[in-house]
């Protein structure tokens, strides 16, 4: 992230401004699927049990609206393209998009 010129996006806080349905339904349409936001990663996939449940798209759709932990982070909406996470691959493409060296 600090690769980054940050002072260029918009940010939003999802732990004090939630995501709204719309954001996150122009997310998944970018995306292709739910399931590719959300995060497997986050402490309570395992405590909630989710890990043993098959998921389909409403659910995962609803997991990252009730709790904003489930949403991968990063998000980066860039010229109608969007950038999942913070992978060194992703934060090679988020550069590429931008116009940044290195």
């Amino acid at each position: 992230m600090s690769e980054l010129p940050m002072e260029s996006f918009e940010k939003q806080d999802i732990k004090t401004e939630a995501i709204t349905e719309n954001q996150l339904d122009e997310m998944k349409n970018l995306a292709g699927s739910y399931e590719a936001l959300f995060s497997r990663v986050a402490m309570k996939y395992r405590s909630m049990g989710l890990n043993e449940m098959d998921l389909k798209e409403d659910d995962y759709r609803k997991y990252i609206l009730q709790e904003y932990t489930f949403l991968k982070r990063p998000v980066f909406l860039i010229d109608g393209q969007i950038f999942i996470g913070n992978s060194k691959k992703n934060v090679a493409a988020v550069k590429a998009a931008l116009g940044v060296e290195g």
